[in-house]
């Protein structure tokens, strides 16, 4: 194909195979059916929810009992300790466990890798770009109706954690979503799941093989943020802060507590920003990939 003959094509409007226009909202319908047509899509969403507020639960359940078991706190600290330091515990962090929420941010990923590779392994991206040769409105199409299910997703296993855990904390300061730090912290831990999937949907257009695509998505989601670690060099912990895994835990941090701030800690608008930078830039990428490459 001609640099000419290609440059027509790609400014044709899309159409389908029966030379109909295809219009965006047919697209959006047309990658709902592929996403819900895969068995593993309800096996993935809907036991990672309930994993996830599971843990959360458990957490919350757990701290309960031992604080209703735990003697009263003094108000101050004893006589001749004036610098002693008061463990005070801290309900948000019960509807916001690490591990609960990173096994999320990998079911996640692996959902938006699954509906790239999946049409690579298949072969249907053949009849997919056949009868739509507008690969970037597929794409967005795809990246559209990843953000609204992947959305949703996060609302449910955000609202939900937050809302069962406190209310079993009701009677150990449990907190609402009036008080400070609550409303971020379920706001980010629901865009955390449309920023994963968004980033496994750039990794399976850039690798296109289910083992690969999926490995990379634990790599780049929970591994390369542990590489940067510590507070030695401040470049290395910079490095560290614009991962999504960091930005979260600085999202969900009670911003009464000073936990885990360490020397170089990342700010609130910080944080939001690396989640835009991240969700743009895999965007972009997935949708400049897939137009490049051939099928």
């Amino acid at each position: 194909m001609t640099t000419q003959t290609q440059t027509i094509t790609e400014r044709r409007v899309c159409t389908t195979d029966l030379g109909t226009p295809a219009r965006f909202r047919d697209l959006l319908a047309a990658e709902w059916i592929k996403l819900w047509s895969l068995r593993s899509s309800y096996w993935a969403l809907g036991g990672g929810a309930l994993t996830v507020i599971g843990i959360n639960v458990n957490s919350a359940r757990s701290n309960a009992d031992r604080l209703a078991d735990q003697p009263p706190l003094p108000p101050a600290p004893p006589p001749g300790f004036p610098d002693l330091p008061q463990m005070v515990f801290d309900p948000l962090a019960t509807a916001f466990v690490d591990p609960a929420w990173q096994l999320l941010m990998v079911i996640a990923g692996s959902v938006g890798a699954i509906a790239v590779f999946g049409e690579y392994t298949s072969g249907l991206i053949r009849t997919t770009f056949a009868a739509v040769p507008a690969r970037r409105a597929v794409m967005t199409a795809k990246a559209t109706v990843l953000a609204v299910v992947m959305l949703a997703l996060g609302a449910v296993v955000a609202g939900t954690s937050f809302g069962v855990t406190q209310a079993i904390l009701r009677d150990h300061n449990g907190l609402s979503l009036s008080d400070p730090g609550a409303l971020r912290a379920v706001a980010a831990s629901t865009l955390l799941a449309p920023l994963c999937a968004f980033v496994g949907m750039a990794l399976g257009a850039l690798i296109r093989h289910a083992a690969g695509t999926v490995a990379a998505v634990a790599g780049v989601l929970l591994l390369l943020p542990a590489l940067f670690q510590g507070e030695t060099y401040r470049w290395v912990a910079e490095i560290g802060d614009a991962m999504p895994l960091t930005a979260w835990n600085a999202l969900v941090q009670n911003p009464e507590s000073n936990d885990g701030m360490g020397l170089y800690p990342v700010s609130v608008t910080e944080a939001w920003s690396v989640f835009g930078g991240w969700s743009l830039v895999a965007v972009i990428i997935a949708v400049t990939v897939v137009h490049r490459r051939d099928v």
